[in-house]
């Protein structure tokens, strides 16, 4: 049986199912592990390792944490004293340069959480939801310098239910991607190029992006903010005079929500909202109590 050496680079709970598995899988062995710095976490802002960084020692597992990969030397020699088969990328979270991904025997491997060509970039799960597409998937690719350029080896796609969120469809593309990478590098690489004409890109997410406007916006485009942005960067709207968070938004009424109107006349049912310092509630409790 033939086993291929590792070396992973992922940091968030996204990469999880993939680690995971090829930890699990016979076919694979994990040389070493690369994710982001430690960081400040949670209202007492504690130090806390990755999601990866903290699987990888809990299977004791080296691992790397530069602050830049790029100009991290030492991070360098490490991967090439491995001499790894494969460099398998999940949402790391920084650009690989060109003289680290030369150093596996085989192939700089990613999973991209979309269909590429279609939403290269860094938010292509809220993207997704955001246009309304009908469908979604995973795709693995042959890594190059551009950002999700690189050359299609295998996609599976997944419909997009009428209500999904970024939560909901964040796991099963993570699980889908973890299957999808081991069944992929058992077999000869066949790669094919991305058709350029078919490229739409996501930027990056900030808390601007979660700023909606009932005046502006109908109530599907909200509804779709709230199913694509929340838990991050969230969602705000003017609401009574009073901004509050949108937590969990319906196109249809139900009994403890607050029902809101917007462009052309629209109606946005509000099931779940935050007003500031205030826990989360009802709409229908909210307007009990607070409006």
């Amino acid at each position: 049986m033939q086993t291929f050496s590792v070396v992973f680079c992922g940091t968030p709970t996204f990469a999880l199912p993939t680690l995971t598995a090829l930890i699990n899988d016979k076919h694979f062995s994990v040389q070493l592990v690369i994710t982001q710095p430690d960081r400040k976490q949670g209202r007492a802002q504690r130090i806390t390792p990755s999601p990866i960084a903290q699987l990888a020692n809990a299977q004791n597992i080296p691992t790397q944490k530069p602050e830049s990969i790029r100009r991290d030397v030492t991070v360098t020699q490490h991967i090439r004293n491995v001499q790894p088969d494969f460099l398998i990328v999940v949402a790391y979270g920084q650009i690989l340069p060109q003289h680290i991904l030369d150093i596996p025997t085989i192939a700089p491997v990613n999973i991209h959480a979309s269909l590429l060509p279609r939403w290269r970039g860094a938010s292509p799960i809220q993207h997704t939801i955001l246009y309304g597409d009908k469908e979604g998937g995973v795709t693995i690719q042959r890594m190059e310098k551009g950002l999700d350029t690189g050359p299609i080896l295998s996609q599976k796609s997944i419909p997009i239910d009428p209500r999904e969120t970024a939560v909901s469809l964040h796991d099963k593309l993570a699980d889908m991607g973890a299957t999808l990478l081991r069944e992929t590098l058992k077999q000869p690489l066949t790669p094919r190029k991305q058709d350029v004409l078919l490229v739409t890109e996501c930027h990056k997410l900030t808390r601007e992006d979660g700023v909606v406007d009932t005046a502006t916006m109908n109530a599907e485009e909200i509804d779709r903010r709230v199913r694509a942005l929340v838990p991050w960067p969230g969602v705000t709207c003017i609401v009574h005079n009073q901004s509050i968070k949108l937590l969990n938004t319906a196109l249809v009424e139900t009994s403890d929500s607050l029902a809101i109107t917007c462009k052309d006349n629209t109606i946005l049912y509000l099931l779940q909202i935050q007003p500031p310092g205030k826990k989360p509630m009802t709409g229908t409790a909210w307007a009990q109590g607070y409006l």
